[in-house]
Formats: C-alpha cells, sequence, structure tokens
C-alpha cells in the first residue's frame, strides 16, 4: 500500500491582537472548515495525527482526532515560522514582513527565525514523524502556512520561494506528499471544497 502524509494548514483564527498568537484559537468558521474536513474520502486511512503546540493547530487536530478517533501527537516542532521577535504586526506590516522572510532566506528578517533555517526544522519534524509510524497508514500533520510552504518547496525540490504559500489569507488548505520517493501527489487544496 502506497502511504501518504496530508500537510494540512489551521483554517481562520480569531485574531485579537492582547492574546499571544500561539494561543489564537480556531473561529467558529474555522471549526466548520475542519469539520468539512473531516468528511474527506481520504481521512479514514491516516492512522497517526499530529500538530503543533499551537491552539489554532491543537483545535484543527481536534477536530480531526474526534472523527478518527486518534490522539493527536503534539509537537513543539511542528510550529510555525518563530516571529516572536516582533509578535503581532498589523496585516499590511505582517504581509511586508512575510514577503521578505521569503525573499531572504537567509537572513533573520525583523528577528524572525531564517526561512532556510525554518525549513529545516520543519522538514527534520515531518521526517521524525515519518519515522516513528513507519508500519502504520496514512499520517495527517496539522500546523501552519509558512512552514507549509517552506515544506512543499523542500520535497519539490524548489528554491524557497513564497509562490509555495497556501491561496489566499484564512489558512486551511493541505497537500499530500506521497511517502515513496517523498513525491508530492498535489499541491494546496481547499479543505472545504
Amino acid at each position: 500500500m502506497h502511504r501518504s502524509l496530508y500537510f494540512i494548514t489551521h483554517p481562520d483564527v480569531v485574531i485579537d491582537p492582547t492574546v499571544l498568537v500561539d494561543e489564537w484559537p480556531l473561529s467558529p468558521r474555522g471549526i466548520d472548515r475542519m469539520r468539512c474536513l473531516a468528511e474527506a474520502l481520504w481521512l479514514p486511512r491516516v492512522a497517526v495525527l499530529a500538530c503543533s503546540t499551537e491552539r489554532k493547530a491543537r483545535d484543527g487536530a481536534g477536530v480531526l482526532a474526534a472523527r478518527l478517533e486518534l490522539e493527536p501527537m503534539v509537537r513543539a516542532d511542528l510550529a510555525e515560522n518563530d516571529r516572536s521577535a516582533t509578535g503581532y504586526l498589523p496585516e499590511d506590516e505582517f504581509q511586508t514582513t512575510v514577503d521578505r522572510f521569503f525573499a531572504e532566506p537567509d537572513t533573520a528578517v525583523r528577528g524572525w527565525a531564517p526561512a532556510r533555517q525554518e525549513q529545516s526544522r520543519i522538514v527534520a519534524a515531518l521526517e521524525s514523524v515519518i519515522a516513528e509510524s513507519a508500519d502504520s497508514g496514512d499520517i495527517a500533520i496539522v500546523a501552519h502556512g509558512a512552514v507549509g510552504a517552506l515544506s512543499l518547496a523542500h520535497y519539490l525540490r524548489r528554491p524557497i520561494s513564497r509562490e509555495f504559500g497556501q491561496p489566499g489569507r484564512t489558512g486551511g488548505h493541505y497537500y499530500r506528499l506521497a511517502l515513496d520517493g517523498r513525491t508530492i501527489v498535489h499541491g494546496w487544496r481547499p479543505i472545504d471544497p
């Protein structure tokens, strides 16, 4: 049987500048969108579910965990790129900083961890989950957009670029990686088609 890894980005969150970004929950719309994904035809093949420690990823994994009757592995190494140096940024300023993060992958833009360093971390985390579940079925990872873009570029064997980011601004997409040969089966698709 050919095994796959599904890298899922959390959908819509409750943005609150007074709350640490790591603790933002999914919004009601985000929860509804994850419930759509929980009905995906491929989901029953998932035997391993993992997520980052951030609340929005845990919330998303919780929806899938209830459907699969699995306990998600919560892992710090699946976190979003480290942007704690700035914390919350208004949308326009955030997007400008993200552009620079991808365009200057070896630079700590505004104190954020460099993109190349974060790419190495997220790929090592994914490979660790794969190795730890070698005798299982498919794997689903609920994590974040920027590290999703970095890992997608890696598995496509392409340079770091924002072009590998998920569409739109509200999250809630996934890509599929075939574990045999580590090839991308398909790029970003919405969790609620």
